[in-house]
């Protein structure tokens, strides 16, 4: 698996695991295509556009800061051993190396 896959299937594992209803966000009328939270619900929380986070999640952003990524895993409400798990995907995104998954 590529870093790049790897850190979009993390991401979207651990979007999978918040309900809107935990962020304040009601459920609303439509019926949801995905479990949990959406892109387009995570990343204001995050305070991002739809559009990067979407290429973050996509491995198309190799350089993304530490405060994002530590603003994604607030959000995500990630436990340590996953936010440095988050950040070795990251980063070896950007070098090209690839993580054991968490």
């Amino acid at each position: 698996m590529s870093s790049s896959s790897a850190l979009g299937e993390f991401l979207r594992s651990r979007r999978a695991r918040i309900k809107p209803e935990e962020m304040g966000l009601g459920s609303g009328m439509r019926r949801r295509r995905v479990s949990g939270l959406r892109r387009e619900e995570l990343a204001p929380l995050v305070g991002v556009s739809v559009g990067y986070y979407t290429r973050l999640e996509q491995g198309q952003s190799p350089n993304v800061s530490d405060q994002v990524l530590e603003a994604i895993a607030r959000v995500l409400r990630l436990d340590d051993e996953e936010r440095d798990h988050l950040h070795r995907l990251a980063r070896a995104g950007a070098s090209g190396l690839v993580s054991a998954a968490v």
